[in-house]
């Protein structure tokens, strides 16, 4: 039997500058580290987690079955949900800094990106790193058409930050999509941002050299 890994349609880890993207699943994160992290009463985790479709476990066994869930969606195809670690050279070099996902939409040739970060690394810029070199994998690697972004209407730093990179890619925001998203609280309002192919060849498609991915290791 082959011992070589096997061939994915996303890849199993992604690096940039600054972060390390790596396939999520119960090998490649601790789930009772990320128990603690994202259970009820953890520091910080009412404010990560008040614009967001998810709520802190009430058990471990949440963070299993979340990664579970994780490593099915990788294999089958779904999504691909990434940990996201500092980089090696960072000041906190291999600590869980929190979650990415891209899901794609085959039919309408559509990626959306998602992620979350733990409170100590607000305000460094990671999520629009992540943001880059995921978007480079939804038009280089899985040849779609389109990145869509959505956040809360009501989670205006959010927004700055999705507008500054979007439009840095050459997309824009597109507007208030009413009654759009189920959120822990109830059904809100989402504002939604796009990047075409197109958008991104022209201003980062180019660019962007130290972003990485690789199919071994997952």
């Amino acid at each position: 039997m082959s011992t070589e890994p096997r061939a994915s349609l996303f890849p199993h880890e992604v690096t940039t500058d600054r972060l390390r993207l790596v396939a999520a699943d119960t090998e490649s994160v601790d789930p009772f580290e990320l128990y603690e992290h994202c259970r009820e009463g953890a520091p910080n985790v009412g404010e990560v987690t008040r614009y967001l479709t998810w709520e802190p476990y009430g058990t471990v066994n949440g963070a299993f079955e979340f990664l579970e869930t994780c490593e099915s969606d990788f294999e089958s195809g779904e999504a691909a949900h990434y940990a996201v670690f500092a980089g090696v050279d960072e000041p906190e070099a291999g600590e869980f800094v929190g979650m990415a996902g891209l899901g794609p939409d085959w039919d309408r040739r559509l990626a959306t990106l998602g992620t979350w970060l733990r409170k100590p690394f607000w305000g460094r810029g990671y999520s629009g790193e992540r943001a880059r070199a995921l978007m480079r994998v939804a038009f280089d690697r899985l040849d779609l058409e389109a990145v869509a972004v959505t956040c809360h209407a009501e989670n205006e730093k959010s927004r700055r930050a999705i507008r500054k990179y979007v439009e840095a890619a050459g997309g824009r925001e597109e507007g208030l999509l009413r009654n759009h998203t189920r959120y822990r609280d109830g059904v809100a309002d989402s504002y939604r941002f796009t990047v075409t192919r197109d958008e991104w060849a022209e201003h980062l498609g180019t660019g962007d050299e130290a972003d990485s991915e690789t199919d071994e290791g997952g």
